[in-house]
């Protein structure tokens, strides 16, 4: 519930008087964009002066005319582009996006949901038409598949352009040459990625046939008929057997367990691995025989635990239930959001070099044209000279560097040192050595999300890990007293009802005050006990009954939160077990083997806006009615009698990082009892507002409870946390933690895991900030501070952000640590965008539960890891670990590499299409500027593929530092983030080489040749060939025996095929010397001056990794 927190609560009447507290908080966070209307509650600071008013003010006023400003410059640049101005610079996509949004809205337009009336077991009186039950989870139908693939190629400036010049080749005038020299590459980049987009289409196809095919029975008035998934329709009354799928959303109205509910595995759902309880409708649950009617009619109010949510799984039982939504209409696929595709920055830099070289292209045209002296038809000429030289661009690009992320990727899962990582989004493997923030959560990814009691505290006293077994003690005696009483009484008399007024209010022991909380603690819970078949053939579920033998190591404990597990085991562990639990009562087994019942008479779930949950017990030996409850700190502390010490040992406790939970309990009577069930009950019937007047009635009991302990949980660190964000700081990467625990474990565990380092000042943020004035003071106060880690909690940043986003996040990104504690999943995301947006750098975000999927899919890199919360997290993000020190291995080795190798792979295949256009443009100038090609047929198709492309392809293979040195000195990887080693200064580094080789090769052949011109062709082709085979091993800083077989590879394809190229090469001539001679000086000329100049650029100026590689 936390991700529907609003971070920009919108303001208006009908919120407004939705609650009055509710109501306070929106007129005291001040003037929204759109009030009309002033706050009853509104200060006087924040009146329209506020936005004249600089950031830094001092209390007295303003310190002097030249404000402080100029330190945020981005925040007062930002000036809205208008006009002409505005269209050329994005606006004209801005404007195609919004049409295009328009249409589909048009076309798509949502049904608006309503109330509707099921018929149970009668489909076919539905009036309204419902969704087929099928799953579809294909992108393309049979007509769309063709279109929607080209488009998806040819949006790219890349492949549009080359489809341009193949076509161009059609038109006779145009013609350069064979038309396979331009349509073979392009084809064979299409099929491949036909082929691959065909092949996952299937696949999809097929596992949705699977899912749409699975046969379930139906209730019908003839009995029992086996019914596909994609038949079932709205008012089916279907039956679904343990671990079998939920086709659809349904509601639970009977089951084969006796005690009415069942349990659902929903790890597919939301990714937690926890089983659900889920409880079938009670009327229809105790009816003989499903169908028959009931007189009266029975009116019973549905809650969400009588749902069953389609993609879920049976665990336990078989199931009955009504088919309420199918198809599209469920809720899995509601909430199923196509994540945006995310590209590299690699990708884009590439692709503004790529815009850059086609520039180049059109003024080379231009140019050879005007030197032409526009004569005859010059425009004809004009694209002919753009088809000559259309090599600028090489379409090589895209499907080196694909085939490259997909090596990284293969790299990335078969390193041992990582073992299970899983590469999920092959695209952008690049991201992960270019990462400046990193944006981690705590429980889970931090710490191992495995929970540990280690401390109880009861006002006069507290108990640690060494003191346990007084507790022990205590709970053995105490039980041991209550046992010997029962059995001298006299055991026909009644039991007694003990009511709160009756006893006198003594001091009690610690003896009984342990008891009491030990008890309170064993018995307020959603655990469940869960007992597996020793034979493992059947596999059911068994709920213990008092007489059974309940052995300790066949049970297990579910419940939806680990720290509710970990407190249900501590009282195992001190004596007191719970042993067996269904809907109605909770069995627990003493010291002494005795087993008492409880009677579960209401239970309020744990829900994230209460933070709280509770539950009313009755007493099966006195009869008593208790209402026990648990929940933070900040919901609890309004709700017990006043004490003097809970505030300050919740401090304490976060501060040693430790989660804590207040447990209190008030005694009722039996008339007190009565009194709040007859209005709970009319309140859960209420059509309209609900959920408001069930949470009042509850709040009614919620009175000066009797406050009886406190209790710390420890989350344990995962293994070498702090070495990891040691070297990640020292990578030059800043970490924030986001997290929605409370402000004080957020802390410790920031310092115990050396987020923030011992000597660091930490500024923690005033948490209670609600108004504009507070924020501006606030602000000014943290300016301030130099050097310090920023805490602050998720309502003071919201606050902040409203009015001060840009001086916020300005002063955040100076911080070397921060973190936002009370973050709501929304929050999350919306902190991952503002930094994207204002400063430009790349993001990660790594998570291990659902609330983290929102932030991994905003983050430039998202990655996720495995862990008890579920799979969710690492199923939506890009890149999947096992465990966090990993990402360490991830960034600094992988990460590292795949950026270096893609740059120079990229530079590279582009030095390739320049070398062989310059050479083009040599000839064509020094034959009066004809536009005639100097290479025709297979020479070209040969030159980008069989003859370099293994020895370009193999860069992918290429380190600079082995990965030992990359993880022992992280400073290597500040360089990346500056972008280096693909910019435009490298770019026309590679430009000057290629136009120098293209024009010594070009004019070295010109000068050499003897007879024919056909002895240019073979002596500038063949030194083209060499040289770019040295200029490979030129670039290549670290040999791998695979580099060195591509090699002699291609030069072995290219002597080979000297002998079947007639057609291009007089054979005679390049067997004889004269051609060795010429070709070798040639390529010696080319070559040898670069070799030189890396020489004396490495003992002149060495790059860093060398002075550690020496």
């Amino acid at each position: 519930m936390a991700d529907q927190i609003p971070l920009y609560p919108v303001r208006s009447a009908a919120v407004a008087a939705a609650s009055h507290k509710r109501a306070a908080y929106y007129s005291a966070a001040g003037p929204g964009p759109g009030a009309n209307r002033r706050g009853r509650y509104q200060l006087e600071d924040e009146s329209a002066p506020l936005d004249e008013m600089p950031l830094m003010m001092s209390e007295e006023g303003f310190e002097n005319d030249e404000s402080d400003y100029h330190t945020l410059p981005r925040a007062r640049i930002t000036r809205r582009k208008r006009g002409l101005e505005w269209f050329v610079c994005g606006g004209w996509k801005f404007l195609c996006t919004s049409c295009c949004d328009w249409l589909i809205n048009v076309c798509q337009r949502k049904k608006e949901l309503k109330a509707r009336t099921v018929w149970l077991g009668c489909p076919e009186k539905c009036e309204e038409k419902h969704p087929r039950n099928s799953i579809k989870n294909q992108k393309y139908n049979v007509f769309t598949f063709i279109p929607g693939v080209l488009y998806e190629q040819f949006k790219f400036f890349l492949n549009l352009y080359f489809l341009v010049v193949s076509c161009l080749q059609f038109v006779p005038a145009l013609k350069i040459g064979y038309l396979y020299t331009y349509w073979a590459p392009l084809g064979f980049v299409l099929a491949v990625t036909i082929t691959r987009e065909a092949i996952d289409e299937f696949r999809r196809f097929q596992r949705d046939k699977e899912m749409n095919s699975q046969l379930y029975s139906k209730l019908t008035v003839r009995g029992k008929v086996q019914v596909k998934s994609s038949d079932i329709q709205v008012g089916d009354l279907i039956i679904v057997e343990k671990n079998q799928r939920i086709p659809s959303d349904m509601v639970f109205l009977r089951t084969s367990e006796k005690a009415g509910s069942c349990f659902i595995r929903t790890d597919q759902l939301d990714g937690e691995t926890d089983w659900k309880l889920k409880v079938a409708v009670s009327c229809t649950q105790r009816l003989p025989a499903l169908g028959e009617d009931s007189d009266p009619a029975i009116h019973e109010s549905l809650s969400i635990e009588n749902t069953l949510w389609a993609s879920t799984i049976v665990a336990s039982g078989t199931v009955i239930g009504v088919v309420i939504y199918t198809g599209k209409e469920t809720r899995s696929v509601m909430n199923t959001s196509n994540p945006k595709n995310k590209v590299g920055l690699l990708d884009l830099e590439l692709n503004q070099l790529t815009k850059a070289l086609f520039l180049a292209l059109v003024v080379l045209s231009v140019v050879m044209v005007t030197l032409q002296g526009f004569a005859g038809p010059w425009y004809r000429n004009l694209f002919r000279f753009l088809l000559l030289f259309s090599y600028i661009i090489p379409i090589s690009l895209r499907v080196n560097l694909d085939m490259g992320k997909a090596v990284y990727g293969w790299m990335i899962m078969k390193d041992e040192n990582i073992p299970g990582t899983v590469v999920r989004t092959s695209t952008i493997p690049e991201e992960l050595g270019r990462l400046v923030y990193l944006l981690t959560d705590k429980t889970g990814t931090l710490t191992q999300n495995e929970m540990v009691f280690k401390r109880l505290h009861l006002g006069t006293v507290s108990y640690g890990m060494d003191t346990m077994d007084e507790i022990q003690n205590h709970v053995l005696n105490s039980y041991l007293q209550v046992h010997s009483q029962a059995n001298g009484s006299n055991p026909s008399s009644a039991p007694l009802r003990r009511t709160p007024s009756s006893t006198p209010k003594v001091k009690k022991s610690v003896s009984s005050r342990i008891h009491e909380a030990v008890k309170a603690i064993a018995l307020c819970h959603n655990v469940t006990p869960v007992y597996e078949a020793r034979t493992g053939v059947t596999g059911e579920t068994e709920f213990a009954e008092a007489d059974q033998d309940f052995s300790d190591e066949n049970r297990t404990y579910q419940a939806s939160s680990p720290d509710e597990v970990a407190l249900v085991h501590w009282t195992e562990s001190v004596g007191l077990t719970l042993v067996s639990r269904d809907l109605a009562s909770m069995q627990l087994k003493t010291p002494g083997g005795q087993v008492l019942t409880y009677y579960i008479l209401q239970m309020f779930p744990f829900t994230s806006e209460s933070k709280r949950m509770g539950i009313i017990v009755r007493d099966e030996s006195t009869a008593e009615i208790t209402f026990y409850m648990k929940g933070a700190d900040v919901a609890m502390s309004t709700i017990v009698q006043y004490n003097d010490w809970l505030e300050e040992e919740c401090g304490n406790m976060a501060r040693e990082g430790l989660r804590t939970l207040v447990v209190a309990k008030r005694t009722l009577t039996e008339e007190q009892y009565q009194d709040f069930e007859s209005r709970y009950s009319q309140a859960k019937l209420s059509i309209h507002d609900r959920t408001l007047k069930v949470a009042a009635v509850v709040e009614s009991l919620e009175r000066e409870m009797e406050l009886l302990c406190l209790t710390g949980v420890e989350d344990q660190l995962q293994a070498d946390v702090r070495p990891t964000l040691e070297m990640l700081r020292n990578a030059g990467i800043k970490i924030w933690m986001l997290t929605g625990d409370k402000l004080e474990t957020a802390t410790c565990i920031a310092k115990s895991s050396h987020l923030v380092s011992r000597t660091q000042d930490i500024h923690i943020f005033r948490p209670e900030v609600t108004s504009r004035g507070e924020a501006h003071l606030e602000l000014n106060a943290f300016r301030r501070k130099h050097d310090c880690a920023l805490v602050i909690s998720g309502d003071s940043l919201e606050v902040c952000l409203r009015y001060y986003e840009h001086e916020l996040v300005e002063l955040a990104c100076q911080c070397p640590a921060v973190v936002c504690c009370r973050c709501s999943p929304t929050q999350k995301a919306h902190i991952v965008t503002l930094l994207r947006q204002h400063t430009g750098k790349r993001t990660c975000a790594i998570g291990d539960g659902g609330n983290d999927v929102s932030m991994i899919q905003a983050a430039d890199c998202g990655i996720g890891i495995e862990g008890k919360e579920g799979k969710q997290a690492s199923l939506a993000a890009d890149f999947s670990i096992t465990q966090f020190r990993h990402i360490g291995r991830l960034l600094m080795v992988h990460g590292r590499n795949s950026y270096k190798r893609s740059a120079a792979l990229g530079q590279f295949v582009m030095h390739r299409g320049l070398i062989i256009s310059t050479m083009q443009a040599v000839f064509s100038s020094v034959f009066y500027f004809a536009s005639v090609p100097l290479y025709q047929g297979f020479l070209m198709v040969g030159y980008a593929t069989i003859y370099t492309m293994f020895p370009v392809f193999s860069l992918v293979l290429d380190q600079d530092v082995k990965p030992e040195m990359a993880i022992l000195y992280p400073e290597l990887y500040k360089d990346l983030t500056k972008g280096r080693s693909l910019s435009f200064k490298t770019f026309l580094i590679w430009v000057l080489i290629s136009i120098y080789q293209g024009g010594i090769i070009m004019y070295g052949a010109l000068v050499l040749f003897e007879a024919e011109f056909v002895h240019v062709v073979a002596i500038s082709f063949t030194a083209l060939i060499l040289t770019e085979l040295l200029m490979v091993a030129l670039t290549i800083r670290t040999w791998h025996w695979l580099m060195v077989v591509a090699e002699f590879l291609s030069l072995g394809c290219y002597v080979a095929s000297l002998a079947f190229l007639n057609e291009y090469f007089d054979v005679a001539f390049i067997t004889t010397m004269t051609f060795l001679w010429k070709v070798s000086a040639i390529t010696v000329v080319s070559c040898l001056p670069l070799y030189v100049l890396k020489y004396l650029k490495r003992k002149l100026s060495p790059p860093s990794y060398s002075k550690l590689s020496s």
